[in-house]
C-alpha cells in the first residue's frame, strides 16, 4: 500500500506518467503574455453553450456549486458530457479550442462525479476519484488525472491549474462561464488573477507568503521561466520581494458547495 501511494504521488507530479493516447495535442505559443491565435476565433468546432447555461444556473459568482440542483437536473449535464465525448480533437483545432474543450471536459466530469455520489463531504471520500477511467473522448478512456496530466499540463499553459476545479474549498473556483476558443485567453487570465489575489487561497505581502499547495505540487509548471515569486508577481496586486520565504496553506478538501 505504501508503494502504491508513493507511485500515485509521483504520477500526480509528473505529466509523463500519463499519455494523450494519440490525440493531436498542441502546445501554447505566447505572444508576450497572451496565447498566439492559431486560426480565426470565429471558426468554432464545439458548442459549449449547454455547459454555459448550466454553470450560470448552478454556480455562484464566488464559485460555490449547487450540486443538489445539478443532481435534480442531471439530464442536461449528462447530455453535454456525452456530446463532448463525440467531439474528438483534430489537427484542425486551434490551441484555444483544445484548451477550452479539455478544461470543460475536466470540470463537467468532476461535477458529474460529485453528482453521482451526492451527498458527500469531500471528493476524497469517493473511491479513486482521479485515477479511475470515467471519461470518454472518442473511443479512448481517460481519468481526470489523465486529462490533467496527460493532456492539459503538456500544453505549456500553467494557468490551466486555475481553470480546472477539484470540487474542493481550496481549489481555484469554477467560473460560471464556459470556456470557448473565443474567451479562453480572457478567462485564463481572469482565473489566474482572481486565484492569486484571493486572500482565502493565498496570503501575500511584500515580504511574507503563505500560498496554496498547488504551487508546491506543480512547482515545475510555474518555474520554467523563473521562480514561484516571479510567477506570482505576474498576477499579484502586491509585488513580492525576491527571496521572500514561502510557506504553504493547508489544503481544505471540503466540498465547494
Amino acid at each position: 500500500m505504501k508503494t502504491l501511494f508513493i507511485t500515485t504521488l509521483v504520477c500526480f507530479s509528473m505529466s509523463a506518467c500519463f499519455s494523450n493516447k494519440g490525440l493531436p495535442i498542441k502546445e501554447v505559443q505566447k505572444n508576450g503574455t497572451e496565447m498566439q491565435q492559431t486560426k480565426p476565433l470565429t471558426e468554432f468546432t464545439v458548442d459549449h453553450s449547454a455547459w454555459d447555461k448550466l454553470l450560470k444556473k448552478y454556480v455562484a459568482d464566488n464559485g460555490t456549486v449547487n450540486y443538489k440542483g445539478f443532481k435534480e437536473d442531471s439530464k442536461p449535464l449528462n447530455d453535454y458530457i456525452n456530446y463532448l465525448s463525440k467531439q474528438v480533437p483534430t489537427e484542425d483545432w486551434s490551441v484555444q479550442e483544445q484548451l477550452a474543450y479539455f478544461i470543460n471536459v475536466y470540470n463537467a466530469n468532476t461535477v458529474k462525479l460529485i453528482v453521482e455520489n451526492y451527498p458527500t463531504k469531500s471528493i476524497k471520500d469517493i473511491s479513486n476519484p482521479w485515477l479511475k477511467n470515467r471519461i470518454k473522448v472518442g473511443d479512448q478512456d481517460f481519468s481526470l488525472a489523465g486529462i490533467e496530466n496527460g493532456i492539459l499540463r503538456k500544453m505549456n499553459e500553467p494557468r490551466i491549474h486555475f481553470a480546472i476545479n477539484c470540487a474542493s474549498i481550496s481549489c481555484p473556483k469554477i467560473l460560471n462561464t464556459a470556456y470557448t476558443a473565443a474567451n479562453a485567453e480572457e478567462l485564463l487570465q481572469r482565473a489566474a488573477t482572481e486565484f492569486v489575489n484571493n486572500p482565502a487561497k493565498n496570503e501575500i505581502s511584500a515580504n511574507k507568503l503563505q500560498i496554496s499547495e498547488i504551487f508546491k505540487w506543480y512547482e515545475g509548471d510555474f518555474t520554467e521561466n523563473g521562480t514561484i515569486i516571479d510567477y506570482l508577481n505576474k498576477y499579484s496586486k502586491t509585488k513580492i520581494q525576491a527571496g521572500t520565504a514561502i510557506d504553504y496553506k493547508n489544503y481544505d478538501w471540503g466540498l465547494n458547495e
